[in-house]
């Protein structure tokens, strides 16, 4: 969404990706701590302030780009009692939140839809329903591409610890040797002709988005 074509738009838009990093980076801390590793904690990450979760290059894109990402929160395996699998739930938070966050959005919109009359006395209330619509319509948008991109099983993303702590542990050893690789398969993944990243998880993406943004006149 452009700033200056459409500026309404495209804080609603800036405010919801800003929201769905800052719930996905404090779930990770959040996990961790519960997990028993007080590193996301110690270094501030156990917060909702969304200065502690973004980058400062991220942010600069998705002013510019509007795309952008947080800063990945570091944690400490051996502060964990199960390291491989603690470390796949650590990651899985993540993710997860964004999808909890989305439902709960989901819920709220066909609320708002429900009760918004079909012949109303005034417009005033009804420009403040769909303007909450707006917002909630652009939260689920945000928070289900975040989730489903982060599931990629490619480091640094979010899937890759998942797919290792679902292994066996000697096929986990194996694929954390892929670690190195992951920035390669990422740019190739995004850069190479024909997006194969977008082929592979626009389909996803557009289940989930069907499944939570309702049909109706009003979105």
């Amino acid at each position: 969404m452009d700033l200056f074509n459409n500026p309404i738009a495209f804080i609603f838009s800036a405010v919801s990706l800003i929201i769905a990093i800052t719930i996905h980076e404090f779930s990770h801390a959040f996990a961790a701590e519960h997990l028993g590793d007080p590193t996301p904690r110690l270094m501030g990450r156990l917060t909702l302030n969304p200065l502690a979760h973004l980058d400062p290059l991220g942010t600069l894109l998705l002013i510019i780009a509007h795309f952008g990402w947080g800063k990945p929160v570091t944690f400490d395996p051996f502060n964990l009692r199960n390291p491989r699998r603690d470390s796949a739930i650590i990651s899985l938070a993540g993710p997860a939140s964004n999808i909890i966050l989305a439902t709960v959005c989901s819920l709220l919109m066909r609320l708002f839809i429900a009760v918004t009359p079909e012949n109303p006395a005034s417009t005033v209330g009804v420009v403040g329903i769909m303007i909450v619509i707006s917002i909630l319509r652009s939260l689920i948008t945000f928070n289900v591409v975040l989730a489903i991109f982060n599931l990629v099983p490619v480091h640094p993303l979010d899937g890759f610890n998942v797919v290792k702590g679902l292994l066996p542990e000697d096929q986990s050893r194996e694929w954390a040797q892929l670690e190195r690789f992951g920035m390669i398969f990422l740019l190739i993944l995004v850069f190479f002709p024909g997006n194969p990243l977008s082929r592979l998880i626009s389909p996803v993406i557009e289940f989930f988005l069907n499944l939570f943004l309702p049909r109706s006149g009003l979105v």
